[in-house]
């Protein structure tokens, strides 16, 4: 077996042969030995399975739904396609689904809106991703055949109690990236709500906070709002 073409350039085979102490030529053995004082440790279980972990694929939303059809997921299974990895989602406390339950109310409560209100349903988005906002405001249209893409969302409320932080850094990243034009963030634990506005290049131009007396009207829904002092 040639070990020569191990080391890139007979430069390195000679320094490496001088760690030996062995000089070019003297030994038969001499191309070996140079091998094993340069190859590097073996890894550890631990380390070979550390490197392992990070080898992660990335799942396509086409790859998600099969693996839905083929029942290695299930409905019992509460997991979103963030970004091309299976994200498992946090258990829905008994206050952030009462404050679900109210916001849905209080945006499909006008019967001569428009939009389709949607609670914890999928929307398909690029990267790949499949997030389940806990409401989506759409634009009215026949969604049996595929989920909604970014093009139909009107506005996007989630809640967030122990995923604050992720929902706030990833999930609305991901929303402005594919100009997801509203989207309203409510912190079940303080209580408070901020509205991202103006999508451009992977971020939201305008933030602000209501009030809790302040009524916030949608952005592309008139007459459609929320009034966080009824929510709460």
């Amino acid at each position: 077996m040639n070990l020569l073409p191990l080391f890139a350039h007979a430069d390195d085979r000679r320094d490496a042969c001088l760690e030996t102490g062995l000089p070019p030529g003297e030994s038969p053995d001499h191309d070996l030995a140079c091998h094993r004082a340069c190859e590097p440790a073996m890894p550890t279980l631990s380390e070979s399975l550390g490197r392992a972990a990070n080898r992660h694929h990335c799942w396509s939303v086409e790859e998600f739904h099969r693996m839905a059809q083929s029942g290695l997921l299930d409905e019992t299974d509460r997991v979103e396609l963030i970004g091309g990895e299976l994200v498992e989602m946090a258990p829905i406390g008994s206050r952030h689904a009462f404050l679900v339950d109210r916001l849905a109310e209080c945006l499909g409560s006008d019967p001569f809106a428009s939009p389709m209100v949607r609670v914890q349903n999928p929307i398909v988005l690029d990267e790949p991703s499949e997030p389940q906002p806990d409401i989506t405001l759409l634009k009215r249209a026949n969604h049996a055949d595929r989920h909604p893409t970014a093009t139909d969302v009107l506005l996007i409320v989630e809640g967030s109690h122990a995923t604050l932080e992720y929902d706030r850094d990833v999930k609305l990243a991901l929303y402005a990236r594919d100009g997801v034009p509203e989207v309203s963030l409510f912190d079940v634990t303080a209580g408070e709500l901020t509205v991202y506005r103006e999508p451009i290049e992977g971020q939201y131009r305008l933030l602000r906070k209501p009030t809790t007396s302040e009524a916030t009207a949608a952005l592309l829904v008139p007459g459609v709002g929320i009034a966080w002092a009824e929510v709460v």
